[in-house]
């Protein structure tokens, strides 16, 4: 069986030639969060056959993507790098048959670009093959449209393959398939969710600046949290933004104003594809630039463009179901299961280790501070947000983590593999978290995670929970790129530097 996207209502299995007859006919559908996805009960294809096209597919794609709409100009083959930027080729429409059963050829090294783009010699493990080509192959997603460029284009979702057609193990889609795969091989079906930060910045400038309002024609440069009149003023903006999203089968839910000036936060549904939500959170990126682009404006999901004013995350939220639906995190109480704090335990225990993941550039350490709603301490707490994880309230059914580390710069399928990877060896070794930290958390004695880029580097490069959840290939590819990028910006000097030490030093 195979899953396919089916209109209105998420997806259906149907027969696919050379899927594992394991993989059953039964559907599992989950009720704790009434996501509309399906899943196939039972062991899911492996990431090994998960590159497979047909001209019968292309057609069926061809004809979904066409149906009411412009004639698409060309189509984008686009796989997601380390550092979560996507990366790939432009083919015109008389290719897609072609592409969508074969692929293309790249070299695997460009997911191992540095952040401005460039591929180096540092990557020992892409660099001592000779940089040679690999196959780049579709996910097997819909083809998702794009209206914001001059002609209609549209991207095809794909990762990368070996020559004999394995996954290739650098590829971080890959590597959060395979954390899936674990779990679905112990009959535990995760169900997560992204919430996207994002500020909307005046585009053609170096520097951020507030947006002006369309209508009262004044900049939006106050924090205006929950602003229902931030919303009205943007309601152009946003409504295009629901209807490309509805168009590309990314499921979204609220849109509220947050604490920055033209800061704003869409929420993506909970499924339980975890692929599938990772896949939302990089082309709802994407789409997030385009129109905001066509509206006259810039979107940018830097974690902290501006120094004196809240950062932008990218809180993810964790159940788990079994094969019936149930939620494993409830246990009629508002605390959660024991398998849920187990979770929680693996989650704080692999914190240290996994920190790159979910803050993976310079910038991103800036957004971390007191009194910031970003965590500083490996903490948990009940409907607590000043804390690393928080357990949300609500119905029992709906018992689940939130985990707010992350920023909204952090790669999707990077730190999604590393906190289901860290929560698994919680669950799996019944590791017991600290005492719930009550009230605010920033006023805390426990030892603040001591966010550093250098430190978080070397302690991914080491770290034991890091060589469980990830293959060599990608460490080796992740720390060296970021070891570059951490080694260019420790040779800038800053303005700001020069004014408060050139005269007087």
């Amino acid at each position: 069986m195979r899953l396919v996207v089916t209109k209105g209502y998420g997806y259906k299995a149907v027969p696919a030639q050379g899927w594992p007859e394991s993989a059953g006919s039964a559907i599992r559908t989950t009720s704790a969060f009434r996501c509309k996805v399906l899943t196939v009960a039972g062991n899911l294809p492996n990431a090994r056959t998960l590159q497979q096209g047909s001209t019968e597919r292309a057609e069926i794609l061809k004809q979904k993507l066409q149906s009411g709409s412009r004639e698409i100009s060309s189509y984008r083959l686009a796989v997601c790098d380390l550092n979560g930027i996507l990366r790939g080729k432009r083919f015109p429409p008389g290719m897609l048959d072609k592409v969508l059963a074969e692929g293309t050829r790249m070299p695997a090294s460009v997911l191992a670009c540095d952040i401005w783009g460039e591929d180096h010699a540092f990557n020992e493990h892409l660099m001592n093959s000779g940089d040679g080509d690999s196959l780049c192959v579709p996910t097997g997603r819909d083809l998702l449209p794009a209206n914001w460029t001059p002609e209609p284009t549209a991207i095809v979702p794909a990762w990368m393959a070996n020559e004999d057609r394995t996954p290739f193990e650098g590829d971080p889609r890959r590597e959060l398939a395979s954390i899936v795969q674990r779990f679905h091989d112990r009959k535990w079906f995760p169900c997560v969710a992204f919430e996207m930060e994002f500020y909307l910045v005046q585009p053609n400038r170096p520097d951020p600046a507030t947006i002006v309002s369309p209508h009262a024609g004044i900049p939006l440069d106050r924090d205006a949290v929950l602003s229902i009149d931030e919303l009205d003023e943007l309601e152009a903006l946003f409504s295009d933004i629901y209807v490309v999203c509805e168009r590309q089968n990314i499921e979204v839910e609220a849109t509220t104003s947050e604490n920055g000036p033209g800061q704003f936060e869409i929420n993506l549904k909970y499924t339980n594809d975890p692929l599938k939500a990772a896949d939302d959170a990089v082309f709802f990126k994407r789409l997030a630039k385009g129109i905001a682009r066509r509206h006259g404006y810039a979107a940018t999901f830097m974690a902290k463009p501006y120094g004196h004013h809240s950062g932008s995350s990218m809180h993810m939220h964790f159940s788990l179901e079994d094969s019936l639906g149930r939620n494993l995190f409830d246990d009629g109480g508002p605390s959660g299961s024991p398998l849920m704090r187990h979770a929680v335990a693996g989650i704080l225990d692999g914190l240290r280790e996994t920190l790159l993941p979910y803050m993976p550039h310079y910038n991103s350490y800036r957004r971390p501070r007191k009194g910031s709603l970003a965590p500083i301490h490996a903490s948990w707490g009940l409907e607590n947000r000043t804390t690393a994880v928080r357990i949300p309230g609500g119905p029992c059914a709906a018992r689940r983590i939130e985990f707010r580390l992350p920023g909204a710069d952090a790669n999707p399928y990077l730190a999604l593999a590393a906190m289901l990877g860290c929560a698994m060896k919680g669950m799996e070794r019944r590791l017991q978290p600290p005492p719930a930290m009550q009230g605010y958390a920033y006023d805390s004695k426990q030892q603040t995670v001591f966010y550093s880029w250098e430190k978080a580097i070397a302690d991914f490069a080491a770290g034991e929970t890091v060589a469980e959840i990830f293959s060599a290939s990608l460490i080796d590819m992740y720390t060296t790129c970021k070891m570059y990028e951490l080694d260019q910006f420790q040779q800038q000097v800053s303005e700001f530097e020069h004014r408060t030490y050139l005269k007087v030093a």
